[in-house]
C-alpha cells in the first residue's frame, strides 16, 4: 500500500498540509492526474510538425510555386505554410480533447495520419515540386482529415469543431493542388 492509498483509507497521513484526498486531483480516464503537460505535448507535437515542413521547403521552391500558372485565390507559398502553422495548436487541443476521452485510441491514430499526411502533402508539393504526386498526397490527407473529424465527433464535440478549419483548409489545398497540376501539366 502507498502512503498517498492509506491517507485516502485511514486518514493516516490527513494532518498534514495539501495531502488528504480533497487535494489529489481525479485521474483521467487515460490514467493521469493532471492534462497540462499533455496538452502541450499535442499542441507541441503539431507545431513542431508545421516548423518541420517550414524549414524543409527551401526558398527555391517557394519562388518555384510563384512561377506556376495558379487558380484563382491561391495563395503564396509562405501563406501556405503560415495557415498550417496557425491551424496546428486548435489541431493539437483537438487531439488533447479527444484523449481525454475513453475509447481514444482510433481518433487519435487517425490524427496521427492526418499530421503525417499534412507532411507528405506538402513536401510533395512544395518541397518536391510534384504537383501530380502532390494531387494525390491531398486527396489522401482530404480522407483521413475528414475521418478525423468524424472520429472526434463521437469523442467529443468540440474537438471535432476545432478541427474543422484543418478540414476546410484541406478542402482548399486540394483546390490549389489540383489547379496547379492542371494549369501545367503540359
Amino acid at each position: 500500500m502507498t502512503k498517498r492509498s492509506a491517507s485516502r483509507e485511514d486518514g493516516a497521513f490527513r494532518d498534514y498540509p495539501g495531502s488528504g484526498p480533497e487535494h489529489d486531483p481525479e485521474p483521467f480516464p487515460n490514467g493521469t492526474a493532471t492534462p497540462w503537460p499533455a496538452l502541450v505535448g499535442f499542441i507541441g507535437l503539431a507545431l513542431l510538425l508545421a516548423a518541420a515542413n517550414a524549414a524543409a521547403i527551401s526558398s527555391a521552391s517557394r519562388g518555384w510555386f510563384l512561377s506556376l500558372a495558379r487558380p484563382p485565390g491561391a495563395p503564396t507559398a509562405g501563406m501556405v505554410l503560415a495557415a498550417w502553422a496557425v491551424l496546428s495548436p486548435p489541431s493539437g487541443i483537438a487531439a488533447w480533447l479527444a484523449w481525454r476521452q475513453p475509447g481514444n485510441r482510433r481518433a487519435l491514430l487517425l490524427w496521427g495520419w492526418h499530421l503525417l499526411g499534412c507532411a507528405v502533402w506538402m513536401q510533395c508539393f512544395l518541397g518536391l515540386r510534384l504537383p501530380g504526386v502532390g494531387l494525390l498526397a491531398a486527396l489522401a490527407l482530404l480522407a483521413v482529415t475528414n475521418a478525423t473529424v468524424v472520429s472526434f465527433a463521437h469523442l467529443r464535440r468540440l474537438a471535432c469543431l476545432m478541427l474543422l478549419p484543418a478540414l476546410c483548409w484541406t478542402c482548399y489545398a486540394l483546390y490549389i493542388t489540383a489547379g496547379v497540376w492542371w494549369l501545367n501539366r503540359g
